[in-house]
Order: C-alpha cells, then sequence, then structure tokens
C-alpha cells in the first residue's frame, strides 16, 4: 500500500505537549513539603506499582466476623504524606489480610421475601447479606426483626437502615432508626452500618452497649464525586475518630481515573490494618467492585439478580463468582480489560476470563468505560495492568499513546490490543484486520464456489461503512487482498480522509443508498448502528441491498443485526460480527498471554454466551 505523508497515526496524543508520564498511579499532590519520615518505606524495584500482599483465604467457621486487628489511625496528616507519593508502594513487609468478602443486599419489601432473598444469597455462595430495612413497607422493628435475625441463619447479617438524605428511603426522625439498629445489635447481628454524619449521635444513644461480636460499619455516600486524595484521607480520619469497627467511604466516579484514588486509600488502610469498604458507584466506577480484592477491601456488593442493585452500576452477585472469578483475585492477579465507550455491551470479559481460567492464569479481565485514552493509560501505568483490548471510540488514538507500534497497525491508523511491557513501556498491535477478513473468506468459501489459492476478495469491490479503527482494519485487509477499496461515512471528510489513504473513492451514507455500479459486491459495516439497544437501527437499506453478494457487520450484539437479517432476506450471504470477535479476541489472547489460544473453547463460549 503506498503510504502518504501525513497519517492519522503520526499526529500527537489527545493530551499532547505534556511529557510522557513514568509508569505509576499517579496522584494529586498535597500543598508544602513533605518531610522523609513521612514517606513510606522503599520498595524493591519488583514491589513497584500496583502490587500487594498475598492475601489468605478467609473461611471463619461460625458467623462470627473476621477479629479486627489492633488499627494505626490514620490522621489526616499522616495520610496526606503517604498519599503524596507518586506510585502506590505496598510496605516492606509482607501484611496478611483476610480475603474481600461478598455481600448481597436483601431489598424485598416484605419481610418474608427479604429472608427469601438471604437464602438464595447464601445459595449463591455469598458471605453475608445486608438487610436493608429501609426498603421494608410498613417496616415494624420488634415484629420484623427477631424474624429475619432468627437463628440458625443461612448468613451473617449486616443491618442498614438508611435515611433517604443518605441515598436511602426511610424518612422518619433519627431515635426510632437506631432504637432498630440497637434492637438489630441485641438479636444477634454480626455488623451495623450507620452513617457519619450522626455516628457520634448513634453511639451516645447506645450508651456503650454494643455487643463484642457486632461490628459497627460507619459509613460515608457521595452520590456526586469522588474527592480529591487529601480530602479521602481526611474523610477517613473523620470515620476512624468515631471509633468505627469498620470504614466505609462510597463515591461516584465522573472519569474512571477517579477509582485509583479509592484504590490508594485501600492500600494503605491494608498497610496499617484498618478494615475499609471503599467503593465508586457508577459505570466509571464498576471496576472498583471487581477489582477491590487485589487492593485489600473489606467487603464487595454484589445484588441478587439484575433489578435489585442498592447502588448505581453494582454488579450480580453471579458476575462477580462466575465471570470474575473473585474469589481468586488476589494481590498478584494481573488486570487485564476492555476499553471503549461504551463498553456495558461486550461480552470480552466472558470470553476473557473462561479463557484465563483454563489455562490456569492469576488475571482478570474487566470493563474499562473510558472518556480520555492517554490519561487513563497514565493513570493505571503498573505493571499490574498488563494489557487492553481497544473499542469504539479509542483505537486511533491508541496508536498515538503507544510508545511502540507494530508496522500493520501503524499503516492501518489503529489499535485494538495493546500491551504493557515490563519496562512499562505500551505496544500497539491490531488484530481486527486478520479477525474480519478471514471471517469473510471463509464464509464465502462456505457458500460460494471459489479458487482454493487466491482470496475470494481478489478484484471484488470492497464497500466498507464507517472510517473508524474497525473501518481502517477492513479497508487495510480488504485491500491486501486485492479487493477495490470504497468507503462510505456519515461524514465525507472522514470517508475521503481513508479512502485516499487506502486509494479508493468515498462516499456519504446518502449516496451509498443510490451507488450501485456493478452486481455482487460485498459490504462491510463497521460502524456501531443497530448495536444493542438500538436494534432497530440499520446503516444501508434493504432495498440498497438487493446490489450485494455478501453483507457482514461488526455489531454481535444482537447477534442477528437487522443489516444482517435483511441482506439474508435479499439473498446475499452473511456473515456475524461475532466471528471477528472470536478472532481477533484469539489473537488478543495470545498477545496477553504468550500461549496459543483455547479455540475450540473460545468459540463454543461464544456461541454460549451471546
Amino acid at each position: 500500500m503506498k503510504r502518504k505523508k501525513k497519517r492519522l497515526a503520526d499526529l500527537p496524543c489527545s493530551n499532547a505537549g505534556a511529557p510522557r508520564q513514568s509508569h505509576q498511579v499517579q496522584l494529586h499532590q498535597p500543598p508544602g513539603p513533605l518531610k522523609k519520615q513521612e514517606l513510606p518505606p522503599a520498595a524493591s524495584s519488583k514491589e513497584r506499582g500496583i502490587h500487594h500482599p498475598r492475601a489468605e483465604a478467609h473461611a471463619p467457621p461460625s458467623h462470627q466476623p473476621p477479629p479486627r486487628r489492633a488499627a494505626h489511625p490514620l490522621t489526616t496528616t499522616a495520610m496526606a504524606a503517604v498519599m503524596s507519593v507518586s506510585a502506590v508502594v505496598p510496605p516492606a513487609a509482607a501484611v496478611a489480610r483476610a480475603r474481600t468478602l461478598l455481600c448481597v443486599p436483601a431489598t424485598a419489601r416484605a419481610p418474608r421475601e427479604m429472608a427469601a432473598e438471604v437464602a438464595a444469597a447464601a445459595a449463591l455462595g455469598a458471605d453475608l447479606a445486608e438487610l436493608r430495612l429501609d426498603r421494608l413497607a410498613g417496616f415494624a422493628p420488634r415484629r420484623d426483626l427477631p424474624a429475619l435475625l432468627a437463628k440458625p441463619r443461612t448468613l451473617p447479617a449486616l443491618v442498614t437502615y438508611r435515611p433517604k438524605w443518605e441515598g436511602g428511603e426511610y424518612e422518619g426522625d433519627d431515635e426510632p432508626r437506631f432504637e432498630a439498629l440497637q434492637l438489630a445489635m441485641e438479636l444477634g447481628a454480626e455488623y451495623v452500618d450507620i452513617e457519619l454524619k450522626v455516628a457520634d449521635k448513634f453511639i451516645k444513644f447506645m450508651s456503650g452497649k454494643k455487643p463484642e461480636n457486632c461490628k459497627l460499619i460507619v459509613s460515608s455516600h457521595n452520590y456526586d464525586n469522588t474527592p480529591s486524595a487529601e480530602e479521602l484521607a481526611s474523610l477517613l480520619a473523620q470515620i476512624q475518630a468515631t471509633g468505627a469497627d469498620i470504614v466505609k467511604i462510597a463515591t461516584t466516579a465522573t472519569e474512571i481515573v477517579d477509582v485509583s484514588r479509592m484504590f490508594q486509600i485501600l492500600v494503605h488502610c491494608q498497610e496499617k490494618q484498618v478494615p475499609i469498604i471503599g467503593l465508586v458507584m457508577n459505570d466509571r466506577g464498576f471496576i472498583s467492585r471487581v477489582l477491590c480484592p487485589k487492593f485489600g477491601g473489606y467487603l464487595t456488593f454484589g445484588s441478587l439478580e439484575k433489578g435489585k442493585e442498592s447502588a448505581p452500576s453494582q454488579p450480580t452477585a453471579a458476575d462477580l463468582i462466575n465471570v470474575y472469578n473473585i474469589r481468586q483475585i488476589g494481590p498478584d492477579t494481573k488486570v487485564f480489560g476492555i476499553i471503549g465507550n461504551p463498553v456495558g455491551h461486550s461480552k470480552s470479559p466472558i470470553l476473557h476470563n473462561e479463557a484465563f481460567r483454563s489455562v490456569g492464569l492469576n488475571a482478570v479481565y474487566v470493563p474499562f468505560l473510558v472518556d480520555d485514552l492517554a490519561k487513563f493509560l497514565s493513570t493505571y501505568s503498573s505493571p499490574d495492568f498488563a494489557g487492553f483490548s481497544c473499542t469504539i471510540p479509542h483505537k486511533e488514538a491508541a496508536v498515538r499513546c503507544c510508545d511502540e507500534v507494530d508496522p500493520i497497525a501503524r499503516d492501518i491508523g489503529a489499535v485494538n490490543t495493546i500491551i504493557r511491557k515490563p519496562d512499562g513501556k505500551l505496544v500497539g498491535y491490531n488484530t481486527d484486520y486478520v479477525g474480519a477478513i478471514s471471517a469473510i473468506e471463509d464464509g464465502i468459501r462456505a457458500t460460494q464456489q471459489t479458487h482454493s489459492t487466491v482470496s475470494p476478495l481478489a478484484g471484488r469491490l470492497f464497500v466498507v461503512i464507517g472510517a473508524g479503527g474497525a473501518g481502517k482494519a477492513l479497508a487495510y485487509g480488504a485491500k491486501e487482498k486485492g479487493a477495490r477499496v470504497v468507503i462510505a461515512n456519515r461524514t465525507f471528510a472522514r470517508a475521503q480522509e481513508l479512502g485516499n489513504l487506502i486509494g479508493g473513492p468515498a462516499l456519504t451514507l446518502t449516496e451509498l443508498e443510490n451507488y450501485h455500479p456493478e452486481e455482487g459486491m460485498i459490504l462491510a459495516n463497521t460502524t456501531a448502528i443497530g448495536m444493542h439497544p438500538n436494534v432497530n437501527e440499520t446503516p444501508l437499506s434493504k432495498q440498497a441491498l438487493k446490489s450485494y453478494a455478501v453483507v457482514f457487520d461488526a455489531v454481535y450484539t444482537p447477534k442477528e443485526t437487522r443489516l444482517l437479517r435483511e441482506a439474508a432476506e435479499c439473498g446475499a450471504t452473511v456473515v456475524s460480527g461475532l466471528e471477528m470477535f472470536i478472532r481477533q479476541a484469539m489473537g488478543q489472547f495470545e498477545h496477553f498471554t504468550g500461549m496459543p489460544a483455547p479455540d475450540s473453547l473460545m468459540r463454543d463460549i461464544v456461541l454460549r454466551k451471546t
């Protein structure tokens, strides 16, 4: 392919101008100089980045909460100092800790239904259940709590009676609520949650009557944002000052880099042996719920099923256990994931996590909802964040954000796979073009008579819809196979830019409706048009599809898009985006692990789970 002097791949990265940051988790610096003795102990090169002591298995024989170790108070000054270091550095000596517990919230409206939810949570494999008393309709503490907390119980109980001003549903005065929580303690609840704003008042109300076997969780919920590292340190110190047995801080992510500050809080609390629940709400904070075992969180929440969440973007307990294999996540677990926006539809976590498990790899694969790719990569820059799949809309930016780019990916101008090398450098690859082109070729060979030694794309008119990263990969691959490539895009300038690069004409989608210079053309949609939830959309009318002999759609959710359904009705050979997805994922797996992809297993997973 003839190269032009100026390619999109050669343009500067999105936050260009600033020097490339070191490969560490970056923090906001507090004002003022730091004294040398305030810094944590130096770590070896192996320990640098996000690396933590190995967790000990926690499997108590009874419902008693794990014994609380003597906690070192984290004063605001000390926390600010420790969190000013540019990397999360574990203590020089390993600190043993119990594994992260899985808590399922029971949110039913009636006590009997709530008890049934607790039993269902136990059957799923949860470690404890949160009884959300504020969700109960007509709740009468002395009538309902003895039934809910009757022994023997299937799970330990965390009792929460959340007021509306803290995101719950209780709208009454504090005293009746305090009475209910104290009664729960007397009835043997293992944990009780009280909000920081009224913690001192509640503790005074108890008058020292808290049972020894009940742990008091003092919680703070921020539904607007995630404060700075200094503000989180101050909040942590305030909660500790109440005498809490367990600290709980829940914030909201406005961007995914916010979660890094919560991870840092977890790590330093682990170092000081302070039990903490630290979670970040909404889609951009999702990784906090899956990765908290890696960073030392006391527990994470998983809903009983979709629709029964107690907080925004809470995963199901079943997904945490079965998809993310949360029981096996520990300090040495490597983190992989898919970077995109949107990303919630992706089947990649299901596919890669099961594939990792099949080869015994200590790794987890999570969805990263990313707005700014460069900022994400410089924030999550520990070697433990070892590799990424890259999807819409970041494939082109990924070329500019990698230290090294495979020559084919650079020619395409798009990267869908990023590997972090041991020295911290990011290397970009593209497995899309091989996955898509081979899928289309095999689809044609299976239904049409072709010459065995020549690509069935050779000499044929190949129309690519879309000029983004996937469009570039398909255009490059088709051109390499000898096809005559045409680019169609909603924005003509983008179509023209890619058309110039591959030496083909450009069209708008409107013009494509009436474009049929010959019969037997091949169409490849690389846009998100028709993707769930917009399943009734299609990039091209059924009438226009009559000119095509082969139609490929990169969208694979749903499995049969409207485009493919209507193309089949017109008599075309259709190729599902699932084939491209499977094949490009196999290439990514090999880059991630250095091992051959388990071909039949990965294909079976995708066909079973989609």
